[in-house]
């Protein structure tokens, strides 16, 4: 008695669709490997080419300096480059923090109250076209302390996205819901927490994944302004003292920490978001499958 195999016994359309499934599989696996593999390749190609072409084209350190003379650099400043990271980050976060309670508390009166929206809308339009180079002069005029004056930088500029983003999301609401609600007698409150809320949580953290990136940019761009001053604030006014004094090295170094932060505020913001939507909101369950 001869052995049957499984796909013999199997219908032509089951084994097409386990055909199809383990191609699928297949694919989700590749693809996550080359998330990670291919940034990394990308990465590792454009450092060898950096130091293939400063090595054999002789290029001088101080026009542009090699990977290795950099990390060296990296290294034997971290004593300095270490505490203006941290002004720096304590800068962008702050600025962050104070973004988002602004954003938040003036988004939920602007959808409250028409009076309000209409009274102050447009002042913080006002305030995200003009051009924090051209506010951080002023503000270190006025305010004392060089920490606060860069720190009202940084928060001017990452406010309005979360202003913007959660004054839509509070007003993108389903209007059968709304009218629910209403038939039910809810509470203003009620709405905003049951209703509202809910709705507007994904282009909240739409705007803060913006947010995140231009409170970094306003806090680098704020200590370029006052750091001119002697105040020596982060890593930008490190920047720029070290291209007054040809340390680019340094410079690079610096600027290199810099991106960094950025990248790590991105990942930080788009894990919070995927936190928050990926067991319920269409967007994170796309992502899923």
């Amino acid at each position: 008695m001869t052995e049957v195999s499984a796909s013999e016994t199997l219908p032509a359309s089951a084994v097409l669709v386990d055909a199809e499934e383990a191609a699928r599989a297949r694919a989700a696996r590749i693809r996550r490997i080359a998330r990670w593999t291919l940034p990394s390749l990308v990465m590792v190609a454009t450092v060898l080419a950096w130091h293939l072409y400063v090595t054999l084209g002789e290029v001088p350190h101080y026009v542009l300096p090699g990977p290795t003379l950099v990390g060296a650099q990296l290294v034997e400043d971290w004593g300095l480059l270490w505490p203006a990271m941290l002004t720096t980050g304590r800068l962008t976060v702050l600025a962050l923090l104070l973004a988002i309670l602004g954003g938040v508390a003036l988004a939920v009166a602007f959808t409250q109250s028409a009076w309000a929206e209409m009274s102050f809308f447009p002042y913080a339009v006002i305030l995200q076209v003009t051009p924090v180079v051209a506010i951080a002069p002023l503000l270190q005029i006025y305010i004392d302390s060089a920490f606060v004056a860069a720190l009202m930088c940084a928060w001017i500029v990452a406010f309005f996205p979360i202003l913007s983003n959660t004054t839509i999301g509070l007003k993108s609401a389903d209007h059968n819901l709304s009218d629910l609600f209403t038939i039910y007698g809810a509470t203003r409150w009620q709405r905003l927490r049951y209703l509202s809320a809910p709705s507007a949580l994904p282009f909240f953290l739409g705007g803060l994944k913006i947010a995140g990136g231009l409170a970094l940019i306003g806090a680098v761009v704020a200590e370029f302004v006052i750091g001119r001053a002697g105040t020596g604030l982060g890593l930008a006014a490190l920047l720029l003292e070290s291209s007054y004094r040809f340390n680019f090295p340094r410079l690079y170094a610096a600027l290199i920490l810099i991106s960094l932060m950025g990248v790590a505020i991105f990942a930080a913001m788009s894990l919070i978001s995927h936190l928050a939507l990926y067991k319920w909101h269409e967007s994170a369950l796309k992502r899923e499958r």
